[in-house]
């Protein structure tokens, strides 16, 4: 009975060592954005959940957005299972936020012929700090006065044009960004110092420089390698220390789901640039060909899927405002006679709107030229063809004039009774009179109107069904 019982409870813990013989793999090969913040959050509370013994994040990245690094900087600085960022493999790079990443991470390691750094914030929070830029003439002239040993005291050279208003904005963001990579350096005892200058200065490293001045603390050229070389190391958690068993352990690769594919689509600036304009597009057609439901329903569910796409990118709401604008002008130029001034001002808005939609200087998150000025043409083609339409309509006669009404050809929409029915006329219903029989559905020819009311003078013609 003893050693069922001791069977019994010997059973969930061998269950439970054998979840955490696994080392859950997830693979950054992209900008660092929504769809890899969600992609590394989830995967992460999912290795607690399962019991993971550790979770390496094999990344390749050029940077990415601010407000992803950042949660996925604070889900593994409050994770329970250790987290490696290994820059693999070969020809691989962590630049930008993928420095902060590493800097965060309870083991920083990379593969050979791999480099990182270069983590100068761009456009971090709005503004153009870290923004490689030519130096101000303010600051051209300081730096003359400086090497020749003129400098002086007055109205114009009482500060250092470091504290120009201009520059204020760049210095906030710089050194914040410094404050927190060096925090980030100094719980794990990484190298501060060379943080520091891979913002301020955008330095890199390769890997065995890294290692050689303890940026980094492993360099592996393969996953096995790695996770022996980091075997009974002591990290710091958020909980405490915890020493790496990870000799063992399984490498587990996690792909990614559908809804971090679906993310990664939707949340690309171009296509959520043409998603807004198609659901606009869509939402105008629908309104001019009121129950035609195709273009409003796809309309719809575009404009609602560039809205959510919006809120996580870093869009620029002026841009947003002027794309809004230009096309309410393209719309009102229909009925307000304004010989195309409206409907050009539309264009030019919605092509100066879309080229300052997101705001940033990671190539991933623009939107291409090519798409803008596809789009800025198929706005002129629409604004094109309103005109044209409204030409027409301008040059056809009215149909309340009598002559206009003679010899068109309308449908009875009811039994006449007493001579008097009503009939559909391009779009309207009119009251008719007719000295002939007329049933439901017989074509008639208008012959005039009646002098008293608005009463059509009908006879049905020879292609109607032959009940007269």
């Amino acid at each position: 009975m003893l050693f069922i019982l001791a069977l019994a409870l010997l059973v969930p813990a061998q269950e439970a060592v054998a979840e955490r013989k696994q080392a859950y793999v997830l693979t950054v090969d992209d900008a660092i954005g929504p769809a890899t913040r969600d992609h590394i959050v989830r995967n992460i509370t999912r290795a607690e959940r399962e019991g993971a013994g550790v979770v390496v994040l094999r990344m390749n990245t050029p940077g990415g957005l601010d407000a992803s690094m950042r949660d996925i900087i604070r889900k593994i600085l409050a994770s329970e299972v250790p987290v490696v960022t290994w820059v693999a493999p070969a020809g691989s790079r962590a630049a930008s936020a993928g420095t902060y990443i590493m800097y965060a991470s309870h083991i920083a390691a990379m593969a050979p012929s791999t480099n990182l750094g270069a983590a100068t914030p761009v456009q971090i929070g709005g503004g153009d700090g870290g923004r490689d830029k030519p130096p101000s003439p303010w600051k051209r002239a300081w730096d003359e006065l400086e090497k020749s040993g003129n400098k002086t005291e007055g109205a114009n050279a009482t500060e250092d044009p470091e504290d120009l208003p201009g520059d204020a904005m760049g210095r906030k963001v710089v050194n914040d960004a410094v404050a927190y990579i060096k925090g980030l350096a100094e719980r794990h005892g990484r190298n501060a110092e060379w943080a520091e200058r891979a913002v301020r200065e955008a330095v890199s490293l390769t890997a065995s420089e890294a290692l050689e001045q303890k940026v980094i603390d492993v360099v592996a050229a393969s996953l096995p390698e790695l996770l022996t070389a980091i075997d009974g190391r002591e990290v710091r958690m958020d909980n405490g220390t915890r020493v790496l068993e990870t000799a063992g352990l399984t490498p587990v690769e996690i792909e990614t789901d559908w809804r971090t594919e679906l993310l990664a689509i939707i949340t690309n600036p171009t296509l959520a640039y043409i998603l807004l304009m198609v659901g606009i597009y869509g939402l105008i057609l629908e309104g001019y060909n009121p129950g035609s439901l195709v273009p409003g329903v796809i309309g719809g569910i575009c404009l609602l899927l560039a809205l959510y796409a919006f809120q996580i990118l870093p869009v620029n709401y002026a841009g947003l405002a002027l794309i809004m604008l230009g096309l309410a002008l393209i719309v009102v130029e229909l009925f307000v006679p304004a010989f195309g001034i409206l409907g050009i001002g539309g264009i030019v808005a919605v092509v100066a709107g879309s080229i300052i939609l997101f705001e940033g200087d990671v190539p991933e998150f623009r939107i291409n030229l090519a798409v803008i000025a596809g789009m800025g043409a198929v706005s002129a083609l629409i604004f094109g063809g309103i005109v044209w339409v409204a030409a027409r309509t301008l040059r056809k006669p009215r149909l309340s004039h009598r002559e206009a009404m003679a010899g068109l050809e309308a449908e009875a929409i009811e039994d006449f009774i007493d001579g008097l029915g009503r009939v559909h006329l391009r779009g309207e219903d009119w009251s008719a009179r007719s000295e002939h029989p007329i049933r439901r559905g017989d074509k008639v020819r208008v012959i005039t109107m009646e002098d008293e009311g608005l009463v059509l003078a009908v006879t049905p013609t020879s292609t109607g069904n032959g009940k007269q």
